[in-house]
């Protein structure tokens, strides 16, 4: 039987797939830039991985959206997807441009603001059914 709790924990699942599924894009995505500096077929894998990570921020942001307004979870999930999709078209733009000073450190701090995230969105219950006890 669905009960309001186990309908949250099943949202915060999705939420943590998607996150976690970004988290990995943005690492492929470091990479691939290591490949496009060191062989000739990185190009494309990178700008592969570019679309990749587009649509699994976009994904993600659309997840966030459907915890918060159906699911009657909290929004700040969508303001760090919000923030973090805008940082991937900025990195984008930037990557077309080819602004390799702005373009790298913007994908380090992508990084490991998704790494953050992620750790953030994994212990969140253990904390509170910790507080719970």
């Amino acid at each position: 039987m669905f009960t309001p709790t186990t309908t949250k924990q099943g949202n915060l699942m999705f939420l943590r797939v998607a996150i976690t599924l970004q988290t990995v894009a943005v690492l492929v995505q470091g990479i691939t830039a290591g490949l496009l500096l060191s062989s000739p077929g990185g190009g494309a894998l990178h700008s592969a991985g570019a679309y990749g990570l587009f649509i699994v921020t976009l994904a993600h942001l659309v997840v966030a959206i459907l915890v918060w307004r159906p699911g009657g979870g909290s929004p700040r999930p969508i303001l760090y997807a919000v923030g973090f999709f805008g940082l991937t078209l900025a990195q984008i733009a930037l990557g077309i441009a080819h602004v390799k000073t702005l373009h790298v450190p913007l994908g380090v701090l992508m990084f490991g603001m998704s790494v953050l995230q992620l750790v953030w969105i994994w212990t969140s219950r253990r904390t509170h059914v910790a507080a719970a006890a």
